[in-house]
C-alpha cells in the first residue's frame, strides 16, 4: 500500500475511534446521568496529562527548550479565554439555546487536537511507514478516553446524546485532513507551533472549565469518585508517556 493509502486509512480509523461514545447510547439516561461527572473528571485528567505528558515534551523535543514553546502555550490558554468570553456573551444574548459554552471549546480544542495529530501522523508516514504506525498507536491510546470524556462533557454541556455523538464524530474529522496537508505540504510548512498551541487550549479547558465543575459536589463519595477519575486520567496519559 502506498504511503497516501496508509495516511488515509490511518486517518479514518483515527475518525472511528469517536464512536467509542455511541456506547453511551444505549445506557439508561439515569445512569448515564449518573456518569457524566465522573467522565467530565476522566477528561480533566486526560487533557491535562496529554498536554503536560505528551504534547510539551514533543514541542520541546521539536523546537527546543526555547521561551517560544511557553510563549506558545500561553497564546493557546489566552485564545480560549478570549474565546469562551465572546461564547458566554452570545450565550446570554441567544437565551433560546441550551448549549453551554464549554461544549464549544470542547469541540473547537479537539478539531484543532485532531489537525495537529493528523499532521504528525500524516509526517510521519511521510517519513518511515513503521513509524507511522507506532505514531498513530501512541495517538490512539490516549484518544479512545479522551473521546469518552468529551461525549461526557458534550452532555453535560447540554447536548442530546444523539447531537453529541454526531458533532464529535464530526470533529474528528479533521484528524484525516491534518494527515493530507502533511502528505500535501511535506517539507514545505512548520506545523510544530501548532502543538505547543493546542496543549494550552487543552490546560485551559481542564483547569478552567472542568476542574471548577467536579470541585463543588457536597458529597464526600462523589469528591473521592471524581478525584479518582481525575487521577486515572493523568495516570493513563503518563503511563503511555513512559511505556513509548
Amino acid at each position: 500500500m502506498s504511503v497516501l493509502g496508509w495516511i488515509v486509512v490511518a486517518g479514518l480509523a483515527m475518525s472511528l475511534l469517536a464512536l467509542v461514545g455511541s456506547a453511551a447510547l444505549l445506557i439508561p439516561e439515569r445512569l448515564f446521568a449518573r456518569i457524566v461527572m465522573p467522565l467530565v473528571a476522566l477528561a480533566a485528567g486526560a487533557l491535562l496529562g496529554g498536554a503536560l505528558f505528551h504534547m510539551l515534551p514533543e514541542s520541546i523535543e521539536v523546537i527546543g527548550n526555547d521561551l517560544s514553546v511557553y510563549v506558545w502555550v500561553a497564546a493557546g490558554m489566552f485564545s480560549f479565554y478570549l474565546l469562551e468570553q465572546f461564547l458566554h456573551w452570545h450565550h446570554c444574548h441567544r437565551p433560546i439555546s441550551e448549549h453551554r459554552p464549554l461544549g464549544y471549546l470542547i469541540l473547537a480544542a479537539d478539531g484543532l487536537h485532531n489537525l495537529v495529530g493528523g499532521v504528525a501522523v500524516g509526517s510521519a508516514f511521510v517519513v518511515d511507514v513503521r513509524l507511522g504506525v507506532v505514531t498513530w498507536l501512541v495517538a490512539a491510546a490516549h484518544e479512545i478516553p479522551q473521546e469518552l470524556g468529551d461525549f461526557g462533557i458534550l452532555v453535560h454541556s447540554g447536548w442530546s446524546a444523539r447531537h453529541a455523538l454526531l458533532y464529535n464524530v464530526a470533529s474528528a474529522l479533521t484528524f484525516p485532513i491534518g494527515g493530507l496537508l502533511a502528505y500535501g505540504f511535506a517539507g514545505h510548512v512548520d506545523v510544530a507551533y501548532l502543538v505547543p498551541f493546542a496543549a494550552g487550549n487543552f490546560i485551559y479547558i481542564a483547569l478552567a472549565d472542568l476542574l471548577p465543575e467536579i470541585t463543588t459536589s457536597p458529597h464526600p463519595r462523589h469528591k473521592i469518585v471524581y478525584s479518582l477519575c481525575f487521577a486515572a486520567g493523568l495516570v493513563l496519559l503518563g503511563v503511555t508517556a513512559v511505556l513509548v
